[in-house]
């Protein structure tokens, strides 16, 4: 219902085969090109702000350019950016991403991928990726530290910048080692061209982060990877066979464009790469690699993390056309049916389901299907309607927000007046403006007995920093409500003992804020806060239970925008920070 901008998209294709197998073979020499816009359009998402591509030939003879890359911006980016292919970017190694920014960071500019050039074929490194880093000013100072100057302060251009400096290293130790064997001229270049490690140079970039990310990227001489955050944050998909390897953010995407099965997929793991040499070969090796009884670091063992995967991706952001996710959706909508039917005193006769489209259809679904297993047979109507984008061009903000107001309608005549309960679904309550400012006031006009609001996830209580645009806490409505509680009850000491607690860091101490108060209490104040002035219908707050989340979402335990376990130091240190500034704005303010 409140859109959350996030989960940037990335998709990746290798041809393995000379280009001319595929012209001959599928009757065109932009086959890989169409499939990645296929992938990118499938994905579309997961960013609207912008979109770009990138391409990589091989064996072209110098002189000539072998690495191309075109960028946009706008919700029609992909569009544009494919109108500009022409046969001479046609390359066997092609990616593409699509951007929403979590930084306030906008412009071409800021527009994946990143592009490094240098004259060494080996030194050109093209970037991109899904990620939000927590600790950049540890990387920023290291790289200054160096000796370098990067010219942009932001996540994309410093890993662009350290990465690229690592590739320097790699190249510069083929360099010596071919010149220790004797070889002179293009001989060298193309023993550092067929024999770049870049296991070695994503290992010694990536050990200096703290954050979520599939970093994805292409080099001058024709190496493809992607890394996968050692928290397994993040997620991404790949398929192999012996025309191509293809990855992309969502299961389904692949899929779709290359008709395949589900088991024909796999993920990438928490810590692992994704690395197809110049020659074809494809590793998949660990990030951190593991010791072999001799102490020595080794690319063929298997990956050990404590995964963190992102619930949210599971309950939001991915297409629910994925079959787990759509099942998972499903399993958090199914068990909602107890705590409803206790918020409608047991009537579900006189009560009427729907949910708010879009993303929460799914859950819905699963909810209304709970309660037939258990016999009942329930009423469904579609009340709500999601009308198109209106365009608030108004300049005065009252009319601004009674425009925002009407983006949703509702089906007149769908409930008897004054006689039924309503349920209505929703995937996630972060902030509550649109509850405020649109839902309740529209199905007030309904005249339900009472509206019972649920959401198929747990109270957000905690910021994001992994990619997320929920950075600050004032943002969330149970935040807000968790607050004027303590100022209720004169709890101002607990405050001050937080507020302290996280200067000094270490563990997250905002959790300790909510500690007093039963989720009830929170929902009851919630109600009361965003409660638009004349509502007549009484209103209650249903959330998914923390252990129904982890029930229905088995393999995606990252919890912390629920439950401030941050996997990562850097995402409890951020959280502390917020909780400071929080204070010391509300202190300025008054």
């Amino acid at each position: 219902m409140e859109q959350l901008k996030h989960e940037c998209g990335v998709a990746m294709i290798r041809l393995l085969k000379p280009l001319d197998y595929y012209e001959k073979k599928y009757g065109t020499w932009a086959y890989g090109f169409n499939k990645l816009y296929l992938m990118m359009e499938k994905q579309h998402n997961r960013g609207q702000e912008g979109a770009g591509i990138a391409s990589v030939s091989l064996n072209t003879e110098p002189g000539r350019e072998y690495m191309f890359r075109e960028k946009a911006e706008g919700k029609d980016a992909i569009t544009e950016i494919f109108s500009r292919v022409t046969q001479e970017m046609a390359g066997e190694l092609l990616m593409g991403h699509l951007r929403y920014s979590t930084t306030g960071k906008s412009g071409l500019t800021f527009v994946h991928p990143f592009l490094r050039r240098n004259n060494w074929r080996a030194k050109n490194l093209c970037l991109c990726g899904n990620f939000n880093m927590t600790n950049i000013d540890e990387v920023f100072r290291f790289l200054t530290a160096q000796g370098q100057s990067p010219r942009i302060y932001g996540d994309s251009y410093i890993t662009l910048e350290l990465m690229g400096h690592r590739l320097d290293r790699e190249v510069e130790r083929l360099y010596q080692e071919a010149r220790e064997k004797g070889m002179e001229g293009t001989a060298i270049t193309d023993h550092i061209d067929n024999h770049v490690e870049m296991a070695n140079v994503l290992r010694t970039t990536m050990s200096h982060y703290d954050g979520g990310y599939v970093m994805c990227g292409l080099t001058g001489s024709g190496e493809m990877f992607a890394v996968r955050d050692p928290w397994g944050i993040r997620t991404t998909f790949y398929y192999r066979d012996d025309e191509m390897v293809a990855l992309a953010s969502e299961r389904p995407v692949l899929q779709t464009t290359f008709g395949l099965e589900c088991e024909d997929i796999q993920e990438l793991q928490p810590g692992q790469m994704l690395i197809v040499h110049r020659n074809g070969e494809i590793q998949t090796p660990p990030l951190i690699p593991t010791l072999d009884g001799r102490g020595m670091a080794t690319n063929e063992a298997s990956v050990h993390h404590t995964s963190s995967a992102c619930s949210f991706e599971r309950i939001y952001f991915s297409r629910g056309s994925d079959r787990d996710i759509y099942q998972e959706r499903k399993r958090l909508g199914e068990q909602l049916t107890q705590p409803i039917l206790k918020a409608i005193d047991g009537d579900v006769k006189n009560t009427v389901f729907s949910y708010i489209p879009n993303t929460a259809e799914v859950a819905y679904y699963g909810m209304t299907d709970g309660f037939r297993q258990q016999g009942y047979n329930v009423r469904t109507e579609k009340v709500v309607w999601k009308d198109i984008k209106m365009r608030t061009f108004i300049a005065d903000n009252s009319e601004r927000n009674d425009l925002a107001a009407h983006v949703y309608d509702i089906t007149y005549g769908s409930l008897r007046p004054y006689e039924d309960n309503l349920v209505i679904i929703d995937d996630s309550i972060v902030r509550g403006t649109t509850l405020r400012e649109s839902i309740f006031k529209i199905l007030d006009r309904l005249h339900p007995k009472k509206i019972v609001m649920t959401s198929s996830s747990p109270q957000i209580r905690y910021p994001d920093y992994y990619g997320i645009d929920m950075a600050r806490l004032e943002e969330f409505c149970a935040f807000r409500a968790t607050m004027a509680l303590i100022e209720e009850r004169g709890m101002w000491q607990l405050v001050n003992d937080v507020y302290l607690a996280c200067k000094r860091g270490g563990e997250n101490h905002v959790r300790a804020l909510y500690a007093p108060f039963t989720v009830e209490e929170i929902n009851a104040k919630i109600v009361e806060m965003l409660r638009p002035k004349g509502m007549q219908a009484p209103v209650e707050l249903v959330f998914q239970s923390i252990e129904g989340l982890h029930k229905a979402c088995p393999n995606h335990p990252g919890d912390w925008y629920f439950t401030g376990h941050y996997p990562t130091p850097g995402g409890t240190r951020l959280c502390n920070q917020a909780f400071v500034n929080y204070v010391e704005n509300e202190k300025t303010r008054k």
